[in-house]
């Protein structure tokens, strides 16, 4: 499932160019201890708002590549995660910041799907919809399955702590085994590194 956020900057597709793609839960908000089942259950990171809104300005696009099996298991709808994904454009709007798309996996391990994250279906799909230059560009995510997923899509990978890895986690096999290209605290502080990385490549 995947949308361009109403608001958003139209994505080009005549020119490839880099995007910043994120994670949504323990990135831009707080990570729940389950899932986001309603809208007014975010809480939103301010410094990772902050953070989106400099890739913004520096007209870098900006996804979303979120795995939400809670709909798989039928803990929300589809309609629902729409209106938590409006909700969170209002609450990043309020710092000036913008997601241009967002794409989510609704489904569950069970369903063998090419887009449930360690897989890089959404990626993928994204990069090819909005004419993205995968080589360019930057996951940020908070687990292993996100730094697996952006491997394989061959795109740069950060580790953020502000969600589900801890820094007393960074030893474990997973992260040992499937190592980022940098570690940073939250996307605040990882935001330099990201602008580097897809403008070094112009």
């Amino acid at each position: 499932m995947w949308r361009t956020a109403k608001g958003g900057e139209r994505l080009s597709e005549k020119k490839a160019r880099p995007a910043v793609f994120l994670d949504r839960d323990g990135v831009i908000n707080v990570d729940p201890v389950e899932f986001v089942t309603r809208p007014e259950e975010l809480q939103l990171i301010p410094s990772s708002a902050e953070a989106i809104a400099r890739f913004n300005a520096a007209g870098v696009p900006v996804i979303v590549c979120s795995n939400q099996s809670g709909v798989a298991r039928g803990l929300y709808t589809m309609q629902t995660l729409e209106q938590i994904s409006e909700r969170l454009q209002q609450m990043l709007g309020e710092y000036g910041a913008r997601i241009d798309a967002f794409y989510y996996c609704p489904h569950d391990d069970a369903d063998n799907c090419d887009c449930r994250k360690p897989r890089p279906g959404l990626l993928l799909r994204a990069a090819q919809a909005h004419g993205i230059a995968l080589e360019r560009s930057v996951f940020v995510g908070d687990s292993w399955r996100d730094i697996v997923a952006g491997r394989a899509a061959r795109v740069k990978t950060v580790l953020v702590l502000s969600g589900h890895v801890k820094p007393e986690m960074l030893d474990s096999a997973e992260i040992q085994q499937h190592p980022p290209d940098h570690v940073a605290p939250d996307l605040q502080g990882a935001a330099e590194w990201i602008l580097h990385q897809v403008n070094s490549c112009e």
